[in-house]
C-alpha cells in the first residue's frame, strides 16, 4: 500500500545529517512542522517550517519539558485514515494528518558519561520523543517513522527514488527500528534508576576491556567472603551451576571443577571429601586457579583438603562454621553460598553480528536409551554412561569424556575434529595414570566414522554413549558387534559452542 507524504513532524537534539532530507521535503511541498532548535536550524537553511506551537496554541513550557504533549500533534500521528470516526474528530478539532515523524532522543547514555550530577541526568530522560516515535511506529499504516540518524541517509534516497511515497513493507520496517530505539533508551534509564541490576566490572575477559554485568546475583548467592566478582569469574560460575544443577536429584555428593567453562574434574561419591579428592584426581594441573561447585555443605575436612591449592571461586549451597574459617584465610577467596541448586537461570544469548541470538536451554541428558552394540550395557556401565553424558553436555565441542566409577578420568573438548578430543581425552588419562580398562565414552555428537570407537577400544574403553545420527551409524555399530562392545544412542545431541 503506497501513501505519499504530504506532511511531517520534525524534532531532532542531534541536527547532524538532516539538511538533505529537510531541502528534499520542501522540494517535494511537503508541510513540516517543527520545535524550537530543530525550527530555526532547519530556517537557517532556508527550509519553511510551520512552529508546532500554531497547532497546540501553547507555547513551549517548563523549561522546554512540555513541547509537544498534546492533542494537536498525537492525534495527527494516531489518527487512523481508515477510521472514518477518527477522519471526523480530526476534522472537528482542526488537527491536520502527520505522514511522517523524524524524532530523536536526548542524549541520556551519553551524559551518563560524562557527569554523575542527577540534576543533569534526569533533565536528559525524554518524554515526549520517546512518545511520539511509539505513537507513529504504532500507526506504521499510515505514516513513517524516522527514530535514528543512522537512517537519515537511506530515507532521502527513498525520498528522492519514490517521489515522496513509501510502501506499508517500508513503513513497518523504519517501526520496528523505531521500537528497538526506545526499548534500549528504555532499558538504560532503568539501570539507572536499578543500580543493583547493573555493576561494572573491574575490566572484561581482557584488562583493556569494559564490562558491565546486568542482573541481580544476590537472587542467587550470598557471597560469604572475597573480593568482587570479574567477568571470567561470572562466566565460570555460569558454567558451574549449569553443570551442578544436573545432579540436583542426586543423594550423594557431586563435586566439580571448572576451568574456562570446561569441566575439567567431577565426581560423585558418598561423602563431600571422597567426591572432592575424585574430582581433583581427574586433572589435578587444570584445577588450578578454577571454579569449584558442590551440591552438599562443605565440612572441615573438605574444606582442609580444598585449602591446599589456589582457587578463585568455591559454590556450595551451605559451609559448616569451622569450615568457613579454614577457607575464610584467603580474603580474595570467593565463597558463594548457593540459594537453591535449582534456581531458574536465564535461557542462553550472545550478541553477535548485528543482533541477538537466543536459543532455548539444553534441558534433559537423553530422549532415548537405545542399546546397538554386540552386548546391553552393564549396571555399572549404565550408570558411568548416564553421568558422563552430562558431563560432556557441559564440555565445548567437539567433547569426549571418559568415566570410570561416576569419575571425569579423561577429557577433550574444544577440538575441530571428534578424534583429536578422544585422543587428547586418553592422554590426560594416561598423564595421570588411569587404566581405562573398565571405563565408559560420552560423546557430545555422532562418530562420522568407526576409527573413534576403535581407537577407545584400543585403549582400553568397552562402552559406549552418542546421539547417532550420522549417515555412518552403522560402522561403529558393526564395530561394537563384532567386538562385544556395548554401545547406546540418546537421540539427543549435546553441541556447546
Amino acid at each position: 500500500m503506497q501513501k505519499k507524504i504530504q506532511s511531517a513532524l520534525i524534532s531532532v537534539f542531534y541536527k547532524d545529517g538532516l539538511e538533505p532530507i529537510a531541502k528534499k521535503l520542501q522540494e517535494l511541498g511537503i508541510t513540516i512542522y517543527s520545535t524550537g532548535g530543530t525550527q530555526k536550524f532547519l530556517e537557517d537553511l532556508g527550509v519553511t517550517c510551520v512552529p508546532v506551537e500554531s497547532l497546540t496554541t501553547y507555547p513551549s513550557i517548563l523549561g522546554g519539558r512540555v513541547k509537544t504533549l498534546h492533542p494537536a500533534i498525537f492525534g495527527g500521528i494516531l489518527g487512523r485514515r481508515y477510521e472514518a470516526q477518527d477522519l471526523a474528530e480530526m476534522k472537528e478539532y482542526k488537527i491536520p494528518e502527520i505522514d511522517l515523524v523524524i524524532v530523536d532522543l536526548y542524549p541520556f547514555e551519553e551524559t551518563l558519561r560524562t557527569t554523575s550530577e542527577e540534576k543533569l541526568i534526569i533533565e536528559k530522560i525524554d518524554i515526549g520523543g520517546p512518545s511520539m516515535i511509539r505513537a507513529a511506529a504504532k500507526n506504521f499504516r499510515d505514516l513513517v517513522v524516522i527514530a535514528a540518524k543512522d537512517d537519515y541517509a537511506s530515507f532521502e534516497k527513498l525520498l528522492t527514488e519514490q517521489k515522496g511515497e513509501t510502501t506499508l513493507e517500508q513503513r513497518k520496517a523504519y517501526a520496528a527500528k523505531a521500537f528497538e530505539v526506545v526499548m534500549h533508551y528504555d532499558i538504560a534509564i532503568s539501570n539507572y534508576f536499578n543500580p543493583g541490576m547493573q555493576q561494572v566490572l573491574r575490566y572484561g575477559e581482557n584488562p583493556h576491556q569494559s564490562a558491565t554485568f546486568h542482573g541481580n546475583l544476590s537472587e542467587l548467592f550470598t557471597q560469604l567472603n572475597g573480593k568482587e566478582l570479574s567477568y571470567n569469574n561470572l562466566v565460570d560460575v555460569d558454567a558451574a551451576v549449569q553443570l551442578i544443577q544436573e545432579f540436583t536429584g542426586s543423594k550423594q555428593s557431586v563435586f566439580g571443577i571448572i576451568k574456562h567453562t570446561n569441566v575439567c574434574g567431577i565426581a560423585e561419591r558418598a561423602t563431600v571429601k571422597q567426591s572432592w579428592d575424585a574430582a581433583l584426581a581427574g586433572d589435578p594441573e587444570s584445577a588450578f586457579g578454577g571454579v569449584l561447585v558442590c551440591n552438599n555443605s562443605i565440612d572441615k575436612a573438605t574444606a582442609d583438603a580444598i585449602n591446599e591449592i589456589f582457587f578463585e571461586v568455591l559454590i556450595a549451597p551451605a559451609f559448616d562454621a569451622d569450615a568457613l574459617e579454614v577457607l575464610k584465610s584467603k580474603k580474595n577467596r570467593i565463597l558463594l553460598q548457593l540459594k537453591t541448586l535449582d534456581a531458574q537461570l536465564k535461557a542462553p544469548s550472545k550478541s553477535l553480528l548485528n543482533g541477538v541470538l537466543e536459543q532455548g536451554a539444553d534441558v534433559g541428558n537423553y530422549s532415548k536409551w537405545e542399546e546397538v552394540g554386540g552386548r546391553p550395557s552393564t549396571d555399572a556401565e549404565k550408570e558411568d554412561l548416564i553421568f558422563g553424558n552430562l558431563v560432556c553436555k557441559h564440555l565445548k565441542s567437539n567433547a569426549i569424556a571418559l568415566i570410570k566409577n561416576k569419575q571425569l578420568v579423561g577429557k577433550g573438548c574444544g577440538q575441530t575434529s571428534r578424534i583429536d578430543s578422544l585422543r587428547q581425552a586418553i592422554d590426560k588419562s594416561r598423564q595421570f595414570n588411569f587404566d581405562l580398562k573398565g571405563a565408559v565414552l560420552a560423546s557430545d555428537a555422532f562418530f562420522p566414522f568407526n576409527d573413534c570407537v576403535q581407537i577407545a577400544h584400543a585403549a582400553g574403553i568397552e562402552a559406549f554413549i552418542q546421539p547417532g545420527g550420522s549417515v555412518r551409524d552403522k560402522d561403529s555399530v558393526d564395530y561394537c558387534v563384532t567386538n562385544g562392545l556395548a554401545m547406546v544412542m540418546t537421540g539427543m545431541r549435546h553441541f556447546k559452542h
